[in-house]
């Protein structure tokens, strides 16, 4: 590897962390050790919040935009230049088939290709007030900036959150997830290539109750977000009030895909099975629940059956359909909710296993599952793993109330012919995003991106995130 893997980087340099421990990073295609990464703790965080602190009273601080822009657009080119590497590195890590990982390398380079050339276009506005006054706004940043990202999609949401935070012209301390940091390290030494000054860019893997506890209560950090479960950005959130520190929480979810009896099914099939299967169903906005009109419930199970059954699982680098779970954690706690399927519900198609997937890999067969009342555990709980569960309605409004129903808000999909439906639909549904007739958008990095209820709050992606990561400062002269 082109980096260091044991080692923290603070202040622009790889270093050591304070205690000297390591903790062993494990392939989830095959349950093998890849390498050791550091284990930062509490002492870590202080070093990287001082470094961030110096960077804003030096060189950063007074950098003007379009310089900070340019920096962030050369990462991005350097990021492009190494995609393969980045991908090769991903897989290992994630467990993500080499052309999903491949995708998430493009992405991140994307978003700061997108930031780099918004970071001199945040613009404030003059406000007409009172005769002899001339009153204008201003968006500066907060300062400090905590980043806690999760281990589904290190580089997407490194991209998206590490992007805007410096594009505002913060200075940022990254925690990556101590199951998936490789990517997060090398982002780290690609800003360094790329000539992003010392101190600007931190980056302390460790422990989540460790490294992530001490960045999330820390007094020198001015923002955080956090993505990940909702009961870890609960805690983030808590220790973050304490300093009176806005958050930015992008949490789970529990999103539904909505089918009425006049969509196109065949345009809607590819969406439908891809939104639950894809990087193993890890993904906060799988679109884990299928709601279908009755009169096309038979027809579309049947097709979605006949895919499933066709899905493939095995070893990240033979790029198949699935790859394996992150954790043997993960893979017990996704085993635990297919062992609640009851009463009516029942298994309607299962993938399969490559005869090939290395042994020690944890490996999870994608599951269909029908029958399912809409307040069970299966269609209320984010399972997170590949598990989608198929429900009948019978009218819009059920559909609706079916859709709201449970804690999360996340995003959903909507699959209609009938534009006034469509637009019904957008509105009456509790969720960040709404996608008709697609899900996801291709991901564009210009969609505001976030949650409503126990999906979280606050806006990432696109311009909205330049702004949660900004001060609005109100400026009144008075001239007479």
């Amino acid at each position: 590897m082109w980096f260091d893997t044991d080692k923290c980087f603070i202040a622009g340099s790889w270093v050591k962390p304070v205690l000297g421990q390591v903790l062993a990073l494990e392939n989830p295609s095959d349950g093998k050790k890849i390498c050791d990464i550091a284990r930062g703790t509490s002492a870590d965080i202080d070093l990287a919040v001082a470094a961030a602190n110096n960077a804003l009273a030096g060189e950063w601080g007074s950098m003007p935009a379009f310089e900070r822009g340019r920096i962030l657009t050369k990462i991005g080119q350097l990021a492009l230049e190494k995609t393969d590497e980045l991908a090769e590195l991903e897989a290992k890590d994630v467990g993500k088939p080499l052309k999903q990982a491949r995708a998430d390398a493009i992405a991140m380079a994307r978003y700061m290709e997108f930031y780099g050339g918004a970071a001199d276009k945040v613009m404030g506005e003059t406000i007409p007030y009172l005769d002899g006054y001339t009153v204008y706004t201003m968006r500066e940043p907060h300062g400090v900036t905590g980043h806690i990202v999760p281990w589904n999609y290190p580089m997407q949401i490194i991209g998206r959150s590490i992007g805007a935070a410096l594009a505002m012209g913060n200075a940022a301390v990254l925690k990556p997830a101590e199951e998936a940091c490789l990517t997060a390290l090398a982002f780290a030494d690609l800003a360094h290539q790329a000539g992003l000054p010392k101190g600007v860019l931190n980056v302390v893997p460790g422990l989540g109750e460790e490294a992530g506890a001490a960045l999330s209560a820390h007094n020198g950090v001015n923002h955080i977000s956090f993505t990940g479960s909702v009961g870890v950005g609960a805690l983030v959130q808590s220790a973050a009030a304490q300093n009176i520190v806005p958050v930015t929480l992008e949490l789970g979810g529990k999103s539904p895909q909505i089918v009425f009896d006049d969509a196109n099914l065949d345009a809607a099939l590819p969406f439908l099975i891809n939104a639950g299967v894809q990087n193993g169903g890890q993904t906060c906005s799988a679109g884990s629940r299928v709601l279908v009109q009755a009169g096309v419930y038979d027809k579309l199970l049947a097709k979605m059956k006949a895919r499933y059954e066709e899905l493939v699982v095995g070893d990240a680098q033979k790029d198949l359909d699935i790859g394996p779970l992150i954790s043997a954690r993960q893979k017990s706690i996704v085993k635990g909710f297919l062992e609640q399927i009851e009463g009516d519900a029942h298994v309607v198609a299962r993938g399969k296993i490559s005869p090939d997937a290395p042994k020690g890999g944890h490996y999870v067969e994608p599951v269909l599952i029908a029958g399912v009342d809409a307040s069970h555990v299966l269609a209320q709980s984010e399972i997170f793993g590949p598990v989608q569960v198929v429900i009948r309605f019978e009218t819009e409004e059920e559909a609706i109330k079916i859709a709201n129903g449970t804690e999360y808000g996340l995003v959903a999909g909507v699959w209609s012919s009938d534009g006034s439906r469509q637009m019904r639909l957008a509105k009456a549904i509790r969720a960040g995003q709404v996608f008709i007739n697609n899900y996801g958008a291709g991901g564009g990095v210009e969609l505001p991106f976030g949650g409503v209820g126990k999906s979280g709050h606050g806006r990432e992606k696109g311009f909205d995130a330049l702004y949660g990561f900004s001060v609005l400062k109100t400026v009144a002269a008075y001239h007479g």
